[in-house]
């Protein structure tokens, strides 16, 4: 029997690599794509007369309007706004204002003092700053990353094979399909979808593998492990077929309660340390 204290003990505070932090290549491929148009901008910077000089640059290049909402760090081309002069949705791709009301647009959040007082010298480097402070935002994506990544290079190195004897983001369905198995009892008799991180196939079993690091904690901790507890359940009446999770992260610590009880109900609950302990060997046979 395993206990759960001493399993626990061994999570992780961090399994990052040196890409995780922030993707520079991303980065300069966005700044890159308005590269030409954040340059005509810089001559707004300093201007003493940055509403007029606003209003001729843009009658004579309308495309560096879709610079504006990555120099208020938005991803999307069109901004809502409103206050006591009115409501405005604004496109930055295809104008759908006058251009005084653009004009009114760059005063009121601050980009005409951002540029006319020289607070920037280059809009090219600002950009670049706000896309790097926007991509960290992807750090959680990454992070789910890293754990597929780790289970996936264990499962090659067990001998398993892609498109062969493994499959990454297997829906039920089509798990159902491919080997004529009745998975209805994990899906509310065909209710809801549900979508693997991979699929592992023996010569006896279909494996189905869910795989998540936590660095930090939060209420969707609580809620994976009740579900996961479920699948588990009702995995246990399919022959054939087992569920599989492999996580980790120093965030269970405080969702260690709903982990514990997934643990006891749970056969394949294991960490890192299991994995690189040669788990995956004994699991799928």
């Amino acid at each position: 029997m395993r206990n759960f204290t001493n399993w626990l003990s061994r999570f992780r505070g961090s399994i990052a690599d040196y890409g995780y932090y922030i993707d520079f290549a991303k980065v300069h491929r966005n700044v890159d794509a308005v590269k030409v148009e954040l340059n005509i901008l810089n001559s707004l910077i300093g201007s003493a007369n940055i509403e007029s000089d606003f209003d001729a640059l843009v009658a004579k290049y309308p495309e560096t309007l879709k610079c504006v909402p990555l120099l208020l760090a938005v991803r999307e081309r069109e901004i809502y706004a409103i206050d006591a002069d009115g409501e405005f949705r604004y496109n930055f791709t295809k104008p759908n204002q006058t251009p005084a009301q653009y004009r009114e647009f760059m005063r009121k959040t601050g980009l005409f003092d951002l540029m006319s007082k020289h607070i920037v010298s280059n809009l090219v480097d600002y950009a670049t700053g706000v896309e790097t402070g926007l991509d960290s935002n992807g750090r959680k994506n990454r992070g789910g990353h890293l754990m597929e990544n780790l289970v996936e290079s264990h499962l090659i190195k067990s001998g398993f094979v892609s498109g062969e004897t493994y499959w990454k983001e297997m829906k039920i369905g089509d798990i159902e399909s491919k080997w004529n198995i009745d998975l209805s009892a994990l899906t509310n008799q065909g209710k809801t979808v549900k979508r693997f991180d991979f699929v592992v196939k023996t010569e006896s079993t279909i494996y189905a593998i869910e795989c998540n690091f936590y660095a930090s904690s939060g209420s969707k901790l609580n809620e994976t492990a009740r579900s996961y507890k479920n699948i588990a359940i009702e995995a246990r009446d399919v022959d054939g077929f087992a569920f599989v999770w492999f996580t980790d992260g120093k965030g269970w610590n405080d969702a260690r309660r709903n982990l514990e009880e997934t643990f006891d109900a749970m056969e394949h609950l294991y960490n890192i340390d299991d994995i690189e302990s040669g788990v995956m060997n004994e699991i799928f046979i």
